[in-house]
């Protein structure tokens, strides 16, 4: 495509869809190239206004790229239309199933903002969809009333991206904004649960049935004959196979790297080169740590890819040095510092200074425009990484931002080793309350709330997280109670599945019947889509009184957040003081 900046629009065709004061509109330049002038988002937290970003994405995303997401998403709808009816002559879906979660995690914030990669991913979807279809018809099944994402066609770029800006495509197609809300809060949920299925394959873990839910899940989202009711069923069926997708991962890790165990994880840096690695994927972490063994290369992680050093298998990596700095959102200031290069295997990607971009590197669902890219394994081999090693080589050492130490590695397995001295201080009354903080962090001021809640906090109180959250707080010195210290850092999001069987397994041992009369109160912060299948997954579980902030998702239509209020008791937060008198006398 042109550059929009460099051409001037012929004319305009204003609007077809009106909601929450936004009209879509896109133009044609001088030589008939489509070019979409604005788009509607409201996925994540940072969602303009509380409402939704319209112009251009709060994560930097270009209304273009945002037209081209929802038409890979609605892509995958329409294979999935097909994937439901050979799931019901048993066809085998394993390939295309992978392909969906791909393309499911590429969608997520902050994950790919590369248009040309969609551009192939989408004819990608095409190619299997029409494949999968003459399969279904040679096997004699008819395909009568399929969905317009089962069947319409594009041959060039400028056709995807025209059926990208159509009345068919995107949030804003379905007009009842209650159906609109539920079937948006499947699809997030989804792609969370997407994320989590891709690192648990990449371990050579592999459950068909989530896939098959998936299918099913995704093609539902077309069917304007299901009601709200129905919708509501299926967004519970979504977090029970978030429960499982989670576990299937867990397994996969602790399968893989051994059970996390109580770490000090060191914060400073050593005088060598390096590189950084920031995202979830502990196989990409694995291979990247074997093949900058002996090259004086050394490496760090970023945000998410902390619990990594929670690992055994990990500490036996003595180039393997440490964490370097803090939440994704930060990342503008700290990569600027570290010097060397960086290499992000999943979200959360921040558009980049100049002063870095050019040693930036992507792998796996991640992407952004003039990075490199990584390749994908090929028939089993480990990916190559030399080139980010040799670029190490390079670049000076990392400058020092901190010093000290932080204590992570509290996953159920240890935990459950600490069951006895728990129960004791809750028996004793030597601790009172729990206080799972899991969840996302993010640049608005608002989230100040949790680093402040996390300090007022009573001191016979423990903080339980996982996620980037914990990056509010991490590095507080809370102290501890009887040697256990007051936060628990479970690991990454998916680890949200470790504190949800803490819970479990704490509800066996006091002798209750229900999770909601333990000492745990939920105070979660999110920002992005797997804290969207986490929070399904809780509610799956039958945990209730979940509060959420800084705000409460606002793809959630007033009813759907009053049917979540009423029958969850999901609330948001208010200021510090106020909310721990709540939670305390609760």
């Amino acid at each position: 495509m042109m550059n929009k900046d460099k051409i001037k629009p012929q004319f305009c065709n204003i609007g077809y869809r009106n909601t929450r004061d936004y009209i879509l509109s896109y133009c044609y330049s001088i030589d008939r190239e489509v070019i979409i002038m604005n788009m509607f988002c409201f996925q994540c937290q940072e969602a303009a206004q509380g409402k939704g970003c319209t112009k251009v994405g709060m994560c930097g995303k270009t209304a273009d790229l945002a037209a081209l997401q929802d038409l890979m998403i609605y892509s995958l709808k329409g294979i999935s239309e097909l994937g439901v009816k050979a799931d019901e002559i048993g066809m085998d879906m394993e390939g295309l199933d992978r392909f969906i979660i791909e393309g499911l995690f590429m969608t997520i914030t902050n994950a790919n903002f590369d248009k040309e990669r969609f551009f192939e991913k989408i004819k990608e979807a095409l190619k299997l969809r029409d494949e999968l279809k003459a399969q279904l018809i040679e096997k004699g099944v008819e395909l009568e009333e399929l969905a317009d994402a089962a069947t319409f066609t594009v041959n060039s770029k400028d056709e995807i991206v025209y059926k990208a800006s159509s009345e068919k495509v995107g949030v804003l197609a379905t007009e009842n904004e209650d159906i609109r809300s539920l079937r948006e809060l499947i699809t997030y949920g989804l792609k969370g649960m997407a994320a989590y299925a891709e690192h648990a394959d990449n371990l050579g873990y592999y459950d068909p049935e989530i896939g098959k839910f998936i299918r099913k899940a995704l093609a539902a989202t077309l069917d304007d004959s299901l009601t709200l009711d129905d919708l509501v069923a299926l967004t519970l069926e979504t977090g029970k196979y978030g429960v499982d997708t989670m576990a299937l991962l867990d397994k996969a890790n602790t399968s893989t790297y051994g059970n996390p165990e109580i770490t000090e994880v060191n914060i400073g840096v050593r005088n060598n080169p390096a590189i950084l690695i920031s995202g979830h994927d502990l196989k990409d972490l694995e291979e990247l740590l074997e093949q900058t063994k002996g090259t004086g290369v050394d490496v760090y992680t970023h945000g998410e890819m902390l619990p990594a050093h929670y690992y055994p298998a990990f500490k036996k990596y003595d180039h393997f040095v440490g964490n370097y700095g803090n939440a994704w959102w930060k990342q503008k200031e700290e990569f600027e510092k570290f010097n060397g290069p960086i290499l992000f295997t999943t979200n959360c990607i921040v558009p980049p200074k100049e002063s870095y971009a050019d040693r930036v590197y992507t792998t796996g669902s991640s992407g952004y425009p003039g990075f490199r890219h990584i390749p994908d394994r090929v028939d089993g081999q480990s990916k190559d990484f030399s080139e980010i090693i040799e670029d190490a080589k390079r670049l000076p050492s990392p400058t020092e931002i901190e010093t000290g130490k932080i204590v992570g590695g509290f996953a159920h397995n240890q935990v459950f080793e600490l069951a006895d001295q728990i129960v004791e201080a809750v028996e004793t009354g030597v601790i009172k309350k729990f206080f799972v903080m899991a969840g996302c962090d993010g640049r608005h001021k608002t989230r100040n709330y949790y680093t402040d809640f996390a300090k007022a906090l009573p001191k016979d109180t423990v903080i339980l997280t996982a996620g980037c959250a914990k990056y509010k707080y991490n590095k507080l010195n809370l102290g501890d109670i009887n040697g256990i210290p007051r936060v628990l850092d479970a690991g990454q999001c998916n680890d949200s599945y470790s504190l949800a069987l803490i819970a479990l397994k704490l509800k066996e041992i006091f002798g209750l019947e229900d999770l909601n009369e333990l000492p745990i109160a939920y105070n979660i912060a999110w920002y992005e889509q797997k804290a969207v299948i986490v929070l399904l997954a809780l509610l799956y579980l039958g945990v209730k009184d979940i509060h959420l902030g800084p705000t409460l998702p606002a793809f959630l239509s007033p009813n759907v957040a009053k049917v979540l209020v009423e029958n969850f008791g999901i609330g948001t937060i208010s200021n510090v003081e106020d909310d721990i008198e709540m939670f305390m006398n609760a």
